[in-house]
């Protein structure tokens, strides 16, 4: 296992480095794209459309008793078609043209079941109705929601490296936020850790237009969530008879090709709605943060036009519920209709720990007593072992050399949570004092990496033995 510890390095900057290199990298189902392809929110771009080239092209006109003579016996030998096909080609004409109006009905048409010609145009046609009921009006699911959707908007400050040095300049960035629980003393905002990042002031702006100031409440980086809090008594009357907490849903029972609502501050003009199908599910993505962390998520893929501004917004299904949180999308040229949001019975647990706790004092930090690196999906399948954190070394005295955690072990579960990096690892840590009392589930290098399920209690955090 030592050429493994030596390989792993390497094998994380290879990693790293070909995620730089190549626009996008698929293996197994998993999809891992350069930072500056995927659009966050921070940002905005001016798009225009294309020219294809053909604008300017005129056509050919045939002239002559020739081409007129043509003309005379098409249509000829079109009357004569129609005066035998009679009703049943206005049916065939009236197929294509919504096969050309809504691919997705020409599809469903085509692939089912062996019926006959009229039943299947009959099929399409009650097809194309229910699919424009459920995918283009949704003005009723959006007039429910919008009272639990803000925009959010972070005003910060940004280094940049000169030839006279680093220079701060102040930046403001755009998102949205979701209103997921109130208490007595405030109301809280699920968001996506990079729209609050580097916040200096966070103004938050409800659905009638009132802003307010929010205070950030907890941050988690391994998967890109955040919980903004605002205070209720600073804000007005009107405006808080106004706000609804959003109903969530159950994105692990999301079918694909079920209709999908974006909801979100595009572009920072203030709140507008997309809409389209659920494209995927269960897709990695990687990205890597402004920390230099890779984070990967597991998330939903829509059609849904996802803009920057989005992030942070709400994937919604036709019921009206919140089953993601919009966090990222492929912007690429050849790409188009694939953004992603984090699901939201992924999601929510995490956001309730930072609702429930604060980060714990520096006084009062936990502390496990390993030293890790992170066991990638790619290593898993090259060394055969688990994706989660490798144990490189255990510190004497502490509660993992207690609870029997060795070196060459792999923690792939903390406190009920899969594990799949050492951030992911600092970020459940953050919330526990000193003195909790966790279970952790660890694949053991001794017993051929089969899993165990074992307590671990937490001590001060202490320097590691060198």
């Amino acid at each position: 296992m030592s050429d493994f510890y030596s390989n792993n390095t390497n094998n994380g900057d290879n990693g790293s480095s070909t995620n730089e290199s190549t626009n996008t990298n698929q293996t197994n189902g998993s999809y891992s794209y350069k930072k500056d392809e995927i659009n966050q929110g921070e940002s905005y771009y001016q798009w225009s459309p294309y020219d294809d080239g053909r604008r300017n092209k005129k056509a050919k006109k045939s002239s002559g008793f020739g081409a007129k003579l043509g003309k005379t016996a098409a249509i000829a030998l079109v009357f004569g078609l129609v005066a035998g096909l009679a009703f049943q080609s206005v049916v065939v004409v009236s197929s294509k043209f919504f096969k050309e109006e809504t691919p997705q009905v020409a599809q469903t048409q085509e692939s089912s079941s062996n019926s006959s010609s009229t039943g299947k145009l009959s099929s399409a046609a009650t097809a194309s109705t229910t699919s424009s009921t459920v995918t283009t009006d949704v003005s009723s699911i959006v007039e429910n929601v919008l009272p639990a959707i803000v925009q959010v908007t972070n005003a910060g400050l940004k280094e940049y490296m000169t030839f006279f040095g680093t220079v701060q300049q102040p930046t403001t960035s755009a998102g949205s936020g979701i209103i997921v629980s109130q208490d007595e003393d405030n109301i809280y905002i699920a968001t996506n850790n990079h729209v609050v990042s580097g916040a200096e002031t966070l103004t938050i702006t409800f659905n009638d237009g009132e802003a307010v100031e929010g205070t950030i409440k907890g941050t988690d980086s391994s998967c890109d969530l955040a919980v903004v809090s605002v205070a209720i008594k600073d804000i007005k009357e009107d405006t808080l008879s106004e706000i609804k907490v959003a109903t969530l849903g159950d994105s692990d029972a999301t079918v694909v090709g079920e209709a999908a609502i974006v909801i979100g501050n595009a572009m920072g003009y203030g709140t507008s709605v997309t809409n389209g199908i659920i494209s995927a599910k269960d897709r990695e993505v990687s990205i890597t943060d402004d920390d230099g962390n890779v984070v990967t998520n597991s998330l939903l893929q829509t059609n849904a036009a996802v803009n920057p501004g989005n992030s942070g917004g709400a994937l919604l299904n036709a019921k009206g519920e919140v089953i993601g949180i919009v966090s990222a999308k492929l912007a690429e040229e050849s790409v188009e209709g694939m953004g992603y949001a984090i699901p939201i019975s992924y999601a929510w647990n995490i956001i309730q720990q930072m609702v429930d706790n604060d980060v714990v004092s520096e006084l009062e930090a936990s502390y496990l007593g390993i030293a890790g690196r992170d066991i990638t999906s790619e290593m898993s399948e090259q060394y055969n072992i688990p994706v989660g954190v490798y144990v490189a070394q255990v510190v004497a005295g502490s509660g993992a050399e207690a609870a029997g955690i060795e070196t060459e072990d792999v923690i792939t579960s903390f406190n009920g949570r899969k594990v799949t990096s050492v951030n992911t690892l600092n970020n459940i840590m953050k919330y526990l004092a000193a003195g909790s009392t966790v279970e952790v589930t660890v694949a053991k290098a001794d017993n051929d990496y089969q899993e165990e399920t074992i307590e671990v209690t937490l001590t001060h955090k202490i320097e590691s033995v060198q």
